[in-house]
């Protein structure tokens, strides 16, 4: 109703991820940049939380869309609470395996025929589960023991976990998932936007569906919107639908403080966004002369030029980690059927960002701007400064846990051997068999 009254070819603000609407905020940005590290890695575990709405499932949709099919097979599934067995039939599934009415040894060796044969084929695989907090530690020992699966000493699939905040809590709180706790190389929250950041998000999905200026928008009413949705994305597209479709209904082409008054009110009522209609009283109430104009988004043009990347083959349009910040890492390639392969040096202990709050004046993360390759240029991550220890306790505990994870992952690739050594005796001995 409105897009045609307001001369739109679409609908600007659907709740559906869609990776043509991608925005590129400050967190969004950094959880690329998390999530370029740890795919350079080409094994373990990569976490990313954040709130319901926060945009996750965007994330991975622009993530998904990037990658080239022919250096990367992808396999996706949406969990419920799913015990092992049902677990390991869904991960057969996403990767288009017939497994209906086996039993799990069976799909398992179907995962992991397919997972060798990627590889022979030099695609990697990767494994994206969404809403992974609603996952049985029992489902989650399965996805690690898949994690298990190599050729020679390659690892064969590498896995991305998606969830909510309660999914980080349940991993660094249960004593059963210790083993892929040692496995995650990458973990970001993926926070709220910030203030500054909500008036470019909506024109950018806006400009997506040929908006032209109308309706206008009042400066307060983007600030306004930030007070009431907290910045995250999905109830901000709840809130602009709302003004748009009452915009269309009163026939008005400017979008004023009134306007938003009003939706929150009705959505308050609802109970579609309680408390919506409070908050904005209350940051009206905060700021003399009502709410105030967001600051200046700096202009793409005047940003800083990043330097250009380096393309692994992954990426459609190609992938690159900061040369300062990671100078010695080099993204895991296979090459043909041949089982060697380089892999990138694995870190022992997770990278893990934390989303500070929101500062007024930060010109270097305030600017989302749109790359026409998101994942070419990986945003530099600064080290947090180190805290000086109080003892030499923690020295010593940190080197016997690093000690503890080399001999874990020592165990692993020994298992690793062992498996491959048992399948060229198998080979063999099925060629002597057809020998005779």
């Amino acid at each position: 109703m409105f897009d045609d009254f307001y001369g739109l070819t679409g609908r600007p603000f659907q709740l559906t991820p869609d990776p043509a609407f991608y925005f590129e905020s400050a967190t969004h940005r950094k959880a690329l940049s998390y999530l370029g590290y740890g795919m350079a890695q080409g094994e373990g575990f990569i976490v990313i939380t954040g709130e319901i709405g926060a945009g996750k499932s965007t994330l991975v949709a622009h993530l998904t869309k990037k990658i080239d099919p022919e250096q990367m097979t992808v396999g996706q599934i949406v969990t419920s609470s799913l015990d092992g067995e049902e677990m390991v039939h869904l991960v057969a599934q996403s990767f288009g395996l017939a497994v209906e009415g086996r039993d799990k040894a069976s799909a398992l060796g179907e995962i992991e025929a397919f997972l060798h044969e990627e590889a022979r084929a030099g695609r990697r695989c990767l494994l994206v589960v969404d809403e992974s907090q609603n996952l049985s530690s029992e489902a989650l020992e399965e996805l690690r023991m898949m994690s298990n699966y190599q050729l020679g000493s390659h690892p064969l699939l590498q896995q991305l976990l998606l969830g909510q905040p309660e999914f980080k809590a349940m991993l660094a709180d249960s004593d059963r998932l210790e083993q892929l706790r040692q496995r995650v190389i990458a973990t970001h929250h993926l926070g709220a936007m910030q203030r500054e950041e909500v008036r470019p998000y909506i024109e950018h999905r806006l400009k997506c569906v040929g908006w032209q200026g109308e309706p206008a928008w009042d400066d307060d009413v983007f600030a306004g919107i930030f007070a009431a949705t907290g910045g995250i994305p999905r109830r901000i597209n709840q809130v602009a639908t709302r003004l748009l479709l009452l915009g269309a209904v009163d026939q008005r082409t400017r979008i004023d403080a009134a306007m938003l008054r009003s939706v929150l009110e009705e959505m308050d009522s609802d109970n579609s966004l309680p408390g919506a209609a409070e908050t904005m009283q209350d940051n009206e109430r905060d700021t003399p002369g009502g709410s105030r104009e967001p600051d200046p988004i700096q202009d793409h043009a005047e940003s800083e030029e990043p330097a250009e990347p380096e393309d692994d083959g992954i990426f459609a349009g190609g992938f690159a980690l900061d040369a300062d910040a990671f100078d010695d890492l080099q993204p895991a390639t296979y090459r043909g059927s041949s089982p060697s392969a380089d892999i990138a040096r694995p870190f022992e202990k997770p990278v893990e960002a934390r989303d500070e709050a929101p500062v007024e004046d930060q010109d270097d993360d305030a600017s989302p701007t749109e790359q026409p390759v998101p994942f070419a240029v990986v945003a530099r991550m600064e080290p947090e400064p180190a805290a000086e220890p109080d003892t030499g306790r923690e020295d010593r505990d940190a080197l016997l846990k690093r000690i503890e994870m080399l001999e874990a992952r020592l165990e692993e690739q020994e298992r690793g051997v062992r498996h491959v050594i048992a399948l060229l005796i198998e080979w063999l001995e099925d060629g002597a068999r057809e020998a005779a």
